[in-house]
């Protein structure tokens, strides 16, 4: 028990109760302002935060949509990790994925805005809706599965042949050996998108002024420049682009699916979320396939606590 500077005893009682009476106080000293948030907040509680404490609730559960719930306490984390080999080598697989693509599109994303950041303007809008571009169109795999299509007809394949490198068709999206390279490079063309914008937002911001007084200071470079003034100053959208790329990164399966089909062969390129799609939606095994997103979910979370705290070392 803590004592304060009254003589009082501290307890988590009369905490928890002056955090509330602050907070009703701030309430009723910003009224209109929260009135504004009030909508925002109703639809981020009905539609995210309550999804997820459901969603946790049923992991502890044996539940296949038919009948009720039944709680199991740890079962479903103990089969993850103890019975589920597939489960093991989708982690596996997953991380392969986050560790390659995640920083790889990260700092391309940044570098590819801070590269274009001076150029005219109408070049600059023109190179910003080019490398956005294949984020959202949905005919980049149809490009993709005829690029690398498994018969000579292929670019890829007619390519090889042609030059006298392989004298048969490769199967690249059906062959264990080339499907995560083919999905590596796939993945890393589509990825820069919501982080790539949010660099280019955040490089309209930056005071001009403090360039100035950094050549003044002692900056020589562009290096020197982008490490001690330009990074400081794009911290939110620094922390912006890498939540939405770890979510990324970590949520690889809707790219998989129309190139290498589901599940892949040999399950070579199974992740978290392939499982995860396969006991929710096939299976309808809910109570698994919650403990799986729950998984997930403390994966992603640790991600971004410890990129927050790197992020807090940027320009220091």
């Amino acid at each position: 028990m803590l004592i304060n500077s009254s003589n009082q005893p501290v307890t988590f009682k009369s905490v928890l109760h002056k955090k509330i009476s602050l907070l009703i106080r701030d309430i009723k000293r910003n009224k209109i302002s929260y009135l504004f948030l009030t909508p925002f907040a109703i639809i981020f509680f009905a539609f995210y935060l309550l999804p997820v404490l459901i969603s946790m609730g049923l992991s502890f559960t044996y539940y296949n949509v038919l009948e009720s719930p039944q709680f199991i306490g740890w079962q479903n984390y103990l089969n993850l990790f103890v019975s589920d080999d597939l489960f093991l080598q989708s982690l596996k697989i997953t991380f392969l994925f986050a560790l390659i693509t995640g920083p790889v599109s990260y700092l391309a994303s940044f570098f590819f805005a801070w590269f274009i950041n001076e150029l005219p303007r109408k070049i600059k809008m023109f190179l910003v809706v080019v490398f956005y571009a294949p984020s959202l169109s949905g005919q980049v795999f149809v490009i993709w599965s005829i690029i690398f299509s498994g018969d000579q007809y292929g670019y890829i394949n007619g390519f090889l042949m042609e030059l006298g490198f392989i004298t048969e068709p490769i199967q690249w999206f059906t062959n264990p050996e080339y499907i995560m390279t083919v999905l590596i490079i796939v993945i890393l063309w589509t990825s820069i998108g919501a982080g790539f914008l949010a660099f280019v937002a955040g490089l309209q911001t930056l005071d001009k002024s403090l360039f100035e007084a950094g050549y003044v200071e002692g900056i020589r470079n562009r290096w020197q420049e982008l490490w001690f003034i330009t990074l400081p100053q794009m911290k939110p959208q620094l922390l912006f682009g890498a939540i939405m790329t770890i979510t990324a990164s970590f949520a690889i399966h809707d790219v998989i699916v129309p190139l290498a089909g589901f599940p892949t062969t040999n399950y070579a390129a199974h992740t978290v979320v392939s499982h995860l799609v396969d006991y929710g939606t096939i299976r309808f095994e809910m109570g698994y396939a919650s403990a799986i997103a729950t998984i997930l979910f403390i994966i992603m979370v640790g991600c971004n606590i410890i990129i927050q705290k790197l992020l807090k070392k940027v320009g220091t």
